[in-house]
């Protein structure tokens, strides 16, 4: 489903027939059938509304466009599990968090629990982890890892090198793109990588580098439902305590509002000190992503290196008022995903089908030429990157968050994503059960019809005009959690 043909991709570049011939001679060890390197840079909680690749109203990323420009960006990738720890698992595993057995922050991955590392190693891939990992157990699987402990700090922080903490002086984000690249050096050049190179930022408290504290300093414009009333949908949206400013801490504001602001005033003054910082987290993110991409290009390994850039879930940016993910609404579920591979996949090319992170850890190893495991419940998109969608490829998705009320009081929830339609079922617990908490609410139901409704303002569950559509996305998403293995609340 590529939108950029060859032609046009030629128009864009310099040289005319010479960028053709540069642009085949990247892929020359590909087509020769070479198996890729694949490096993925995973960063935490980054928007695809603040990559300049994805039309961002906010900001630029000079960097991370070059790989949509050299290769493919995604508008429907999406997390199964929108929080840090199962998105990671999910990811590792390509399995949904009920089957791996991380459904929550608080779960840690069984290190005897098949992962894509471990494949990749068998077929002889040189691997390594850096940077995030986030799964309380050490990671297995990889012939070097050195990690942050647990959510690591921005500045100055820890890092477990294969079992030994030290501390590093410096900015998290340059310090974890040093250890990639100082690995990048000395791996074994007889060997195809593979490298998992995971940032902390952009996660809260969105703490900026010296460098970037001076950007943004400029009025950000805000998305056009930060006032939402929380109108004509369920009480969910509405009682959670992710609001961006009343929800918000001095740690976050990094001090205190001004005096007498209103609710409104509160929420607008709150929104630009949110962004300022969190966007100065993805430049210092995106220049480190420019190192990479100039190593590799200077080690002339780019033409046969898949790079990936995504992000473990999505993350609001004041859509709805909300910071925070969890959800699954759009800017929480949508995951950014950019993949460049020259002579392998179109550049300028854009996909619009429904892709899964369970989808990631097929979609490496067909590329290593070895087969999707059993076990594994994602599926190689692969086709999709060729530019051709298999006429079985999936029409919709499940979703499943498991916290209930454990952070900012969001309900746990599942539902299904088609291309045009979302069901959401909040299951809680019924008012006056055993176990209720008061702030708790009946179980309630979304529909969102998104090509009428992109930002989720009204939910049509109870119009009697899509009482057919209700029931046939119902049926599917039965369906769906029976295919995946799960059970209903």
């Amino acid at each position: 489903m590529a939108d950029v043909n060859r032609r046009d991709f030629v128009k864009t570049l310099p040289g005319g027939i010479a960028a053709i011939a540069n642009w085949r001679a990247l892929g020359a060890t590909a087509a020769a059938g070479q198996r890729p390197n694949i490096l993925y840079i995973m960063a935490d909680d980054h928007s695809a509304s603040a990559i300049g690749a994805y039309g961002s109203r906010v900001n630029r990323t000079p960097n991370l466009d070059r790989l949509a420009e050299g290769g493919m960006r995604f508008d429907n990738c999406f997390c199964t599990n929108s929080i840090c720890t199962p998105s990671r698992a999910a990811i590792l595993t390509g399995q949904y968090s009920h089957i791996n057995g991380v459904k929550t922050l608080a779960d840690k991955i069984d290190p005897r629990h098949e992962n894509v590392a471990k494949d990749l190693q068998s077929a002889g891939y040189q691997t390594a982890m850096i940077g995030k990992w986030h799964l309380v157990t050490n990671p297995t699987g990889f012939d070097y890892w050195n990690i942050l402990p647990g959510q690591g700090i921005y500045h100055d922080p820890f890092l477990i090198d294969m079992g030994t903490r030290k501390k590093h002086a410096g900015y998290v984000t340059d310090i974890i793109t040093d250890l990639s690249l100082d690995w990048l050096k000395t791996r074994d050049k007889n060997k195809p990588f593979f490298l998992m190179c995971h940032h902390k930022a952009p996660h809260r408290p969105w703490e900026p580098d010296e460098k970037h504290m001076n950007l943004y300093t400029r009025e950000i414009p805000e998305p056009d439902n930060i006032l939402d009333k929380y109108e004509h949908r369920s009480k969910a949206a509405a009682n959670a305590t992710n609001k961006v400013g009343q929800n918000m801490t001095k740690t976050d504001f990094k001090g205190d509002p001004p005096p007498g602001l209103d609710y409104a005033g509160l929420r607008h003054w709150a929104y630009q000190r949110y962004l300022q910082d969190y966007l100065r987290c993805v430049a210092s993110i995106d220049d480190n992503v420019g190192r990479v991409l100039d190593f590799l290009d200077a080690e002339k390994l780019a033409g046969n290196t898949i790079v990936i850039y995504t992000s473990d879930q999505g993350m609001f940016l004041g859509e709805h008022g909300f910071f925070d993910k969890r959800f699954m609404y759009e800017e929480s579920l949508r995951m950014p995903f950019l993949i460049r591979y020259p002579g392998g996949i179109r550049a300028k090319s854009v996909n619009r089908d429904i892709v899964l992170n369970i989808d990631f850890a097929p979609m490496f190893l067909d590329y290593a030429g070895e087969p999707t495991p059993k076990e594994m419940q994602g599926r190689s998109f692969r086709p999709l990157l060729a530019g051709h969608t298999p006429k079985d490829w999936r029409k919709a998705m499940y979703y499943r968050y498991w916290m209930h009320l454990a952070d900012h009081g969001i309900p746990a929830h599942y539902g299904i994503r088609t291309t045009r339609y979302k069901l959401i079922y909040y299951y809680g617990k019924p008012l006056g059960s055993a176990g209720a908490l008061p702030k708790e609410t009946p179980p309630e139901w979304e529909l969102f019809d998104l090509e009428k409704d992109p930002h989720e303002m009204n939910s049509l569950y109870g119009d009697p005009k899509y009482a057919k559509i209700r029931k046939q996305l119902t049926d599917e998403l039965y369906r769906l959690q029976k295919e995946c293995g799960d059970s209903p609340a």
